[in-house]
């Protein structure tokens, strides 16, 4: 059974060929893109046992993006087929490697119809971690109803929740989910956010002063603020581990009267070509160390180093590092290619 489920929506998604804006671009690839699927590939190149929950149509693009999860090691035995409804789509158009946009056409997708009598308790129960994302909520009013169950059940069966707020305004569009996506932030064990969607969540961008907030009023024991090429921090809920003392920074040492501490995690050097997906390899290298018992820290450097790897392609997904080339990277080996 999977170590980590995770629910939401993915895409058939098409990557042009060429930069610039699309109405000059010719020819695409088609490949998946969601978060959820995204963060589940990377938990299975990693090794580990993952299982992707949600919605598809009962059409080409639904069985396309099935066949490309399931291709990729990870559990599609939850996934239910929407006759009445169809798989959202989006395009990517991309300007430069530091800007690349989205364009969706997945209002009333077979996704935006998920709802809690689709998930299977049992199922949830035998995982680790139960891993959301604040995407699935804003899709409508029963995906919303299904994310709150699934916190309950995960709840019931003291599952760690795991959630990221992944804020994404254009599903936003004239509503502003901020409080709701704030409450469920606060619910999780382990919350995995960017610098930029604490800012929005709770009006702070100082790392200490979110870990702050998310240890002392909700319930989280992991936290990792991802914060782009600049790199990331990582903190704790408890005492600091007298072995990881000597490569954490001192400032760490101010939190500790609080009853959490933190560490600064520097990028990893890469070749960007598009940014998007790196978070989502960041969350899923980050919790397969805490499944492996890793320390604070080295789950951190695993983040960073699938972060980075992933933005050296155009795909979500396809720049993914597996075991082999994670463990090569964190050990600073040279590998001879020819």
């Amino acid at each position: 059974m999977p170590e980590i489920v995770t629910i939401g929506e993915t895409m058939a998604a098409f990557t042009p060929n060429s930069t610039g804006v699309l109405r000059y671009v010719r020819n695409f690839e088609m490949r998946i893109a969601g978060a959820e699927s995204n963060l589940a590939i990377g938990v299975a190149k990693l090794g580990h046992e993952a299982g992707w929950i949600s919605c598809l149509g009962k059409d080409e693009f639904g069985e396309f993006v099935r066949n490309s999860i399931r291709a990729e090691g990870v559990d599609t035995s939850r996934v239910i087929f929407d006759g009445e409804h169809r798989t959202g789509v989006m395009f990517k158009q991309i300007m430069n490697v530091s800007e690349t946009s989205v364009f969706y056409y997945r209002d009333d997708s077979a996704a935006s119809h998920m709802f809690p009598g689709m998930i299977d308790e049992d199922y949830l129960a035998e995982a680790e971690i139960i891993h959301l994302t604040g995407i699935t909520p804003v899709l409508g009013d029963s995906c919303k109803r299904m994310v709150e169950a699934v916190m309950d059940m995960a709840k019931r069966h003291h599952r760690l929740i795991s959630f990221d707020p992944n804020i994404r305004k254009k599903l936003w569009k004239n509503c502003d989910y901020a409080s709701m996506l704030r409450d469920m932030t606060l619910q999780a064990q382990i919350v995995l956010l960017g610098m930029d969607e604490a800012d929005i969540l709770f009006g702070i961008d100082a790392p200490r002063q979110i870990m702050d907030i998310l240890f002392t009023k909700g319930n989280a024991q992991y936290v990792a603020v991802k914060n782009g090429a600049k790199g990331a921090y990582v903190g704790k809920k408890g005492n600091l581990n007298k072995n990881t003392a000597d490569i954490i920074q001192a400032e760490i040492d101010l939190s500790q009267e609080l009853g959490f501490f933190y560490a600064a995690i520097p990028p990893y050097s890469c070749n960007c070509a598009d940014p998007v997906g790196a978070g989502d390899a960041f969350n899923a290298a980050f919790l397969c160390g805490l499944l492996e018992g890793k320390d604070l820290v080295n789950c951190g450097y695993m983040g960073a180093v699938a972060g980075a790897m992933a933005t050296e392609t155009y795909g979500d997904i396809e720049g993914y590092p597996s075991r082999q080339q994670i463990e090569v990277a964190l050990q600073g080996i040279d590998v001879i290619y020819r």
